[in-house]
């Protein structure tokens, strides 16, 4: 009896959830709900008191460990109330550096942060590696269940990761790896879905020396109110920003080149309320990756991605320029791309979502707006629900919304969606779209309710999108 009464409350959930989803009519709408968003999206304030670090101890001769310096200073401004870590000219050197509530960790023009190649320097913390929960090496810089914390200035942290350091452990020979080498990623990534796949607890998930997964650069982990400005961000172990359930996040004028392998410039990860705006992205793959965790983890926690906006922003090399996936078992809602330029023979996708039935849940309300795009390697719009290996959980991407976009040197489609003939694409609008030196103008599956109004590809009109 109990299981069918759980098969009835699902069913009614099912309805219930299915009667909430209305799709846009016109544009006015998303960007109603973007200037409504906008006010809920709040800088942190500090105190205005200064703590530098060479006050405790912090020498910037780029060889010089200051990890303790760093945590010194970072405990006393928390400890005292908050205010700024001031960073002065100079190279520091540390390990893993750990943002406690109400500190802003500010980098003065010519300061430079040097991130320590030893992985002994980055203790073992509660994390996500790839969407999936373990313990592991501490991102370089990390926080947990912290308030009001921020990375600002002019200066520059440097992820000191090359083909010789943290790269070459995933594996690819292009990235330094051969077989005399010890560190292969492979099988602790085997393991880590293994233990997804069982259910394992994820403090029960012990990683580190010897398992070869790199860290990210900097991953805020269920934290409220972060910040970041300014600053440059450069060769990262792998993802480089990466906050995780976290609330209102705002990102600013903040240039990340990276090009190493999954070298991801910004993943928000199952967050709520992110602002990005004025950035830059040159990356070695995707350049904005929205995600709200892969497979088993992904939806037991059941945590969207929601309430986020990428405003005039550049992007680069990369594997995609606003990509949604593939870690996005939680789903994903209300993901505004406005003002957005993007050019470059790397870049594979301007807009792609990428999901597969190994992961499920809901991507909705997908508004790519005033998008100005100049070379691309392989489609404009690009869906894909069969990226990664099939499972059981098919995916639904509903109400995506496309209008002006212009691309001059277009790549091979124009539209490019691969979908489940029981799951298509559902509600996909695209309106004042020219785009020209595409290859080829389509090539799709299975869409339903496409609506397309003054679309030209290479100078003809785009009036379906039929298999």
């Amino acid at each position: 009896m109990k299981k069918y009464i759980l098969i009835l409350f699902a069913l009614v959930l099912s309805v219930s959830v299915s009667a909430q989803y209305k799709p846009w009519t016109s544009a006015k709408q998303p960007l109603k709900e973007i200037k409504a968003l906008k006010k809920q999206i709040k800088k942190p304030e500090f105190r205005k008191v200064d703590y530098l670090i060479t006050d405790f101890g912090a020498v910037g001769d780029g060889k010089t460990k200051n990890t303790e310096a760093f945590k010194k200073a970072i405990e006393k401004c928390n400890a005292e109330g908050g205010g700024r870590v001031v960073v002065p000219n100079g190279v520091f050197l540390t390990g893993a550096i750990y943002l406690k509530s109400n500190v802003n960790l500010h980098l003065s023009d010519g300061s430079t942060i040097l991130f320590s190649q030893d992985s002994n320097d980055y203790p073992i913390v509660f994390t996500r590696w790839e969407g999936m929960e373990c313990m592991n090496y501490s991102s370089l810089i990390y926080a947990y269940e912290e308030e009001n914390i921020a990375i600002t200035g002019k200066g520059t942290l440097d992820g000191n990761s090359d083909l010789d350091n943290w790269w070459f452990w995933c594996g690819a020979t292009k990235y330094g790896y051969n077989e005399t080498r010890p560190g292969r990623q492979n099988p602790a990534r085997a393991k880590l879905h293994e233990y997804m796949a069982q259910r394992k607890p994820a403090r029960e998930r012990i990683f580190g020396d010897g398992w070869y997964l790199r860290p990210n650069f900097v991953q805020p982990y269920k934290s409220k109110n972060f910040y970041m400005a300014d600053v440059l961000v450069k060769n990262s172990p792998m993802w480089n920003l990466n906050p995780v359930l976290c609330e209102n996040v705002l990102i600013e004028r903040v240039k990340v080149i990276s090009h190493g392998p999954n070298n991801d410039g910004f993943d928000p990860e199952a967050c709520k309320n992110v602002w990005i705006k004025d950035s830059y992205f040159d990356t070695g793959d995707d350049c904005i990756a929205i995600k709200s965790g892969r497979d088993e983890d992904g939806r037991d926690i059941g945590r969207p991605a929601e309430n986020h906006i990428i405003e005039n922003c550049e992007m680069k090399d990369g594997h995609g320029g606003v990509v949604i996936g593939s870690e996005i078992a939680g789903g994903a809602k209300s993901i505004y791309a406005i003002g957005n330029v993007m050019d470059s023979k790397n870049l594979d996708r301007a807009l792609r979502i990428k999901t597969s039935s190994s992961r499920g849940g809901t991507i909705e309300n997908v508004f790519f707006y005033n998008t100005k795009v100049g070379a691309y390697k392989e489609a404009a719009v690009r869906f894909n629900m069969h990226y990664e290996k099939p499972g059981n959980h098919i995916p639904t991407i509903r109400n995506i919304w496309v209008e002006n976009l212009t691309v001059d040197k277009g790549g091979k489609y124009a539209v490019f969606s691969d979908a489940y003939e029981s799951s298509p694409v559902t509600d996909f609008t695209m309106i004042n779209a020219k785009m020209t030196g595409v290859q080829i103008p389509y090539k799709v599956d299975y869409l339903k309710n496409v609506t397309l109004k003054n679309v030209t590809v290479n100078g003809q009109p785009l009036t379906e999108l039929k298999p």
